[in-house]
């Protein structure tokens, strides 16, 4: 990625007029010199689920994928993923939720709060006293905050579209202690029907892909590592794998606020008949040309106009019981070309 200093604006709007706004604002967009990038991140180590039931997602995941609990705090438990230090948190709906993936987050290279948090408000960042968890994202747009869980706080900032993200050390486990980072033995899980790897990716939905690219690249010092599409870059995280995709708009839902549409794990042995033959031995059902609902499964074939391989690179997808969707892929999967789709700029 070009290294040529990017004029920073300042914008001063309500979080709300912010929204409605930017599709409107065309070219100007909010960015930050890449080259003064202000936080260096190193993984997706996170993200949190709401559901309706924690118990039976907690049985969905661990009969697929064998994911111990590593800790606990009050109702909310994180599920380690793989035999990597990465976590799926699991909390059950507030009073007027629905099922949804809230927040993802990422591990910093020499992390503190506080030299974070500074780094945030140097750009245009305001801090605010903790919101309730509830709190949609797009209401306190541009801020910072910092939640104390026990004894451990924990650092979260929402963006200018209102996706909420969370800054962490990377031995962040979920657990207690200054960095969250004192887990206990795993519980007990089954051995689950596939191998996990890590957190390969997420797709979040908005309105300003652009903009949303550029932010994340700049602030984070990211680079592109693969296209899918001529509109659709594809951010990567660290190590060459991982990534961010920043998507819209989309017709008709120009000012709707930032939601996560789903996340991606990479496995061993990714093999598609058996990925569709095992999670239909589990119970789930075949899409068809209907809707996608709770407890179902797919293929979605990306061709060469988005980056994929001839005849179609495959992207297998599953909803949980609460519907939220998820998606499966090889472990050297890096959202490019290839039947693997492992074929990088940066890989």
């Amino acid at each position: 990625m070009s290294k040529q200093l990017n004029p920073v604006v300042n914008v001063c709007l309500s979080r709300r007029t912010l929204l409605a706004a930017l599709p409107a604002l065309g070219c100007i967009t909010l960015t930050f010199a890449q080259e003064t990038a202000a936080i260096t991140v190193r993984k997706i180590n996170c993200f949190e689920i709401r559901v309706s039931d924690p118990s039976r997602t907690m049985a969905f995941y661990q009969d697929l994928f064998g994911m111990p609990v590593q800790s606990r705090f009050g109702e909310r438990y994180c599920m380690r993923i793989g035999q990597s230090s990465q976590f799926m948190i699991v909390r059950p709906l507030e009073v007027g939720e629905t099922p949804a993936i809230t927040y993802l987050g990422y591990s910093v290279e020499n992390f503190d709060v506080q030299t974070q948090q500074n780094a945030l408000l140097s750009k245009g960042f305001t801090t605010i006293e903790p919101p309730a968890i509830s709190a949609p994202g797009i209401d306190f747009a541009m801020s910072t905050w910092v939640r104390m869980r026990g004894d451990t706080p924990e650092l979260f900032f929402a963006d200018a579209r209102g996706l909420i993200v969370q800054l962490s050390d990377v031995e962040n486990c979920g657990g207690s202690g200054a960095l969250g980072s004192v887990c206990g033995a795993l519980e007990a899980a089954p051995i689950g029907l596939f191998k996990l790897s890590e957190i390969n990716h997420f797709t979040v939905f908005g309105n300003d892909g652009v903009g949303a690219n550029t932010f994340y690249q700049e602030i984070f010092g990211l680079s592109v590592q693969a296209h899918q599409g001529p509109t659709s870059p594809v951010t990567g995280i660290g190590d060459g794998k991982q990534f961010v995709m920043y998507a819209g708009p989309f017709a008709g839902a120009e000012n709707v606020p930032a939601s996560i549409n789903h996340g991606c794990f990479n496995m061993e042995g990714f093999v598609v008949d058996d990925i569709l033959a095992k999670l239909t031995t589990y119970g789930l059902t075949a899409r068809g040309d209907g809707e996608v609902g709770p407890m179902m499964h797919y293929v979605s074939l990306r061709q060469p106009a988005r980056g994929g391989a001839e005849g179609g690179t495959p992207e297998v997808y599953f909803t949980d019981p609460d519907g939220l969707l998820m998606q499966l892929q090889d472990i050297t999967y890096c959202g490019g070309g290839g039947y693997l789709g492992n074929e990088c700029e940066q890989a």
